[in-house]
């Protein structure tokens, strides 16, 4: 067996700069929807995909994949979220097995109502703190690994 490539202390320091941080940062936005929206993190961005969607909609599978979540995660979160009335789920008339989640009245208003302390979160914890050129920087980077895991998982 080969011996493992064992991290050097500049890749150490990022791999755990990188665990630390995305902690911290998942933290502090859960805490800052929980308390001002009623909403967990992974809620709030299903009510965000869901407003992005050109009616509001979007089949299930295709939520899951945007979310990079399992499709049972996503069914127990859109299933609380319907049970708020923030979300409900219709039918795919081409497709007997397909489900649509689709955002409501309420979904919109909370979503509405939710995003500017989110936002200023957002800022607060991570875009505010990084100048301009390390925006870029992490923005290329971890386009770079999403898209090598994505690529990976097809």
């Amino acid at each position: 067996m080969d011996e493992p490539r064992w991290l050097d202390e500049r890749e150490m320091a990022a791999w755990r700069g990188f665990v630390a941080a995305s902690n911290l940062i998942e933290r502090r936005l859960e805490q800052q929807l929980k308390e001002s929206a009623g909403l967990s993190h992974t809620q709030y961005e299903i009510l965000v995909q869901l407003s992005a969607a050109p009616d509001g909609s979007l089949r299930m599978t295709d939520l899951a994949d945007r979310l990079v979540t399992s499709k049972s995660g996503l069914t127990y979160q859109v299933t609380q979220l319907e049970k708020s009335g923030l979300v409900g789920r219709r039918s795919c008339p081409s497709d007997v097995r397909g489900v649509f989640a689709e955002l409501t009245e309420h979904g919109w208003r909370v979503l509405r109502e939710a995003a500017p302390g989110h936002v200023a979160t957002v800022r607060e914890v991570l875009i505010d703190v990084l100048t301009p050129e390390q925006l870029v920087v992490l923005a290329e980077s971890l386009g770079t690994v999403s898209e090598r895991l994505r690529a990976a998982e097809k």
